[in-house]
């Protein structure tokens, strides 16, 4: 079945006193029976909240990607059930209602939408999962032939589902992992040409690419920031409060939940300041930038993991 185009991940309006929280409940999933009346819907989750039928009813209304695999849509007058991004005309309100999952649609008696194909949601997201699994524990980065092949996918239609529930590009987050990686090796080394090999770099000009995500010189990297002014500012988002660091060079560290107390314990040579206006204006437009993945299929880890690589690299962009 042909679909709507993806509707974007980025959320906005973040600012101090933003409450991450209305974000946060509409993104929830409904797992769990629920009455199929179109009118009522109730479960528990994994964190014990429900979503309402409206917020469901109007996500299906727009065809939002970012619910499929949340719940699916029955449709009395025709007994099926479909993604809420289904590119099918809309029925009626009065004909739709909304179960947890394709396993309870068929056993009310419906049967799956051969255009969305909903049953391959979880499929695709279980997909996903394991390559992000494959790409944090690989040293060097695997092709995406050879990526998608692990997960039993053609590259092509692979590389847009990844971006699709990721939010990023398999190859934008595998630059993110490097990065990561190149950060970790210089910390541990204090040397730049030790922490090259430590990181697996095979030569130094991709190492000296990647580390342009460090605001700052590789080897202020190493010397734990000395010399460096580093202005920090804490941002509430729906995955909680983040700090962001940067440096006139720009983004230098981003960490969920985090206290100005890591920051100097990263960077202890650093001169660490309070953001002023100009530069909590420029870390509000990265993070506002930044796709926050949803995906029930997802680990935690991983939705933070992806939703900091998202942040560094919409900084990364605005550099």
């Amino acid at each position: 079945m042909a679909h709507s185009s993806p509707s974007s991940r980025a959320w906005s309006g973040i600012h101090p006193s933003a409450h991450p929280a209305a974000d946060e409940h509409a993104a929830q999933r409904i797992p769990g029976q629920a009455r199929d009346d179109g009118k009522s819907i109730s479960g528990r989750t994994s964190d014990d909240t429900s979503i309402d039928p409206e917020t469901a009813w109007d996500a299906f209304s727009r065809r939002d990607r970012a619910y499929d695999g949340r719940f699916v849509v029955t449709v009395s007058s025709t007994r099926i059930y479909c993604r809420p991004s289904c590119a099918a005309r809309r029925p009626r309100r009065e004909h739709v209602g909304f179960l947890a999952d394709g396993a309870a649609a068929r056993a009310a008696g419906y049967r799956a939408c051969r255009r969305c194909l909903p049953d391959d949601v979880a499929r695709d997201a279980a997909a996903v999962s394991r390559a992000l699994a494959l790409l944090d524990r690989a040293e060097r980065t695997p092709s995406l032939a050879d990526l998608a092949a692990a997960v039993g996918y053609a590259p092509h239609h692979f590389q847009r589902l990844f971006t699709r529930v990721a939010g990023l590009s398999p190859a934008a987050y595998a630059r993110d992992r490097r990065a990561a990686r190149a950060a970790a090796a210089l910390r541990e080394e204090g040397h730049v040409t030790a922490a090259i090999y430590a990181a697996g770099y095979a030569a130094p000009s991709r190492f000296y690419a990647d580390a342009a995500a460090l605001g700052m010189a590789p080897a202020a990297w190493a010397s734990g920031g000395a010399g460096e002014r580093v202005a920090w500012y804490v941002v509430p988002t729906p995955l909680g409060a983040l700090l962001v660091a940067q440096t006139g060079r720009g983004l230098c560290h981003v960490g969920l939940d985090e206290r100005v107390e890591a920051l100097a314990a990263l960077l202890p040579a650093a001169l660490l300041v309070a953001a002023d206006a100009g530069e909590r204006s420029r870390a509000l437009r990265w993070v506002e930038a930044a796709a926050v993945p949803r995906d029930a299929a997802l680990t935690g880890a991983q939705r933070r993991a992806l939703f900091l690589a998202a942040v560094r690299a919409t900084a990364r962009a605005d550099a």
